[in-house]
């Protein structure tokens, strides 16, 4: 049913200048707002309020073979123009749709970077969740997302469920110190793909963006680094070395 995330919304003000700042931390031109990386896209709309990640949009092959499943699942949907809109009572008040996939477009041209220091590709969306059962049931049961890795890591507090989605990973997070409620579900963070994690960092610092020094990731073999300034307000993180859970 679901192929691929096709793309995320991000709600920001073009004033305070979000689309140049993500047109800098990618080291990719935008669109209209519009980022195209090689296995997502990323749509910044104009908001005056707090900047945030305002939804996510699915890609499947038939929009209507995609509804009567949900139906069947117990995932109510209301077709909108182009997209089937997931009530937001059944996604846990995480904003979703989905879309028929047309043929891909190209990447968003570079812009102030070369392919090995730029930001190609997402790595994982993070969820952050009060309730993992429960997001097992809708994310594997009733998306039909496959679950790669269920770990709980006390030095972490978290519990961390990975959903393999086409290119990437739908990250689910618990904090196991709050236990469980009904509370409803965050869409919160963005983890980047890099090709060279020094070049890419080395580019960002000269360009002013506010890093961490790059450390080790959980992940054997990767390494990390924290983007403070230039998100949005969105917690963000580069991973390079990439390896798989």
């Amino acid at each position: 049913m679901i192929t691929a995330l096709d793309h995320l919304v991000l709600r920001a003000s073009f004033v305070d200048g979000a689309v140049g700042a993500y047109e800098t931390l990618l080291g990719r031109r935008a669109q209209d707002g519009h980022f195209r990386l090689g296995n997502v896209g990323l749509v910044i709309e104009d908001e005056a309020t707090t900047a945030h990640l305002s939804g996510m949009v699915f890609a499947t092959d038939s929009l209507d073979k995609a509804a009567q499943r949900l139906e069947r699942r117990g995932v109510p949907s209301t077709r909108e123009a182009d997209r089937l809109v997931l009530a937001r009572a059944a996604t846990h008040q995480v904003p979703m749709a989905l879309i028929q996939r047309k043929d891909g477009a190209a990447p968003s041209p570079l812009v102030g970077a070369d392919e090995a220091a730029s930001i190609p590709a997402l790595d994982h969306v993070v969820i952050r969740t009060p309730n993992p059962e429960r997001a097992v049931a809708f994310y594997g049961g009733r998306l039909g997302l496959d679950l790669r890795l269920d770990r709980s890591n006390p030095k972490w507090n978290a519990r961390l469920l990975f959903f393999r989605c086409g290119d990437l990973v739908v990250e689910i997070a618990h904090d196991l110190s709050k236990g469980t409620s009904d509370e409803p579900d965050q869409l919160w963070g963005l983890s980047w793909r890099t090709p060279d994690i020094t070049r890419c960092h080395a580019r960002l610092n000269k360009a002013s963006v506010e890093l961490s020094a790059p450390r080790d990731g959980r992940r054997p073999g990767t390494q990390v680094f924290t983007v403070h300034s230039h998100t949005a307000n969105v917690p963000t993180l580069v991973i390079g070395g990439l390896g798989r859970w």
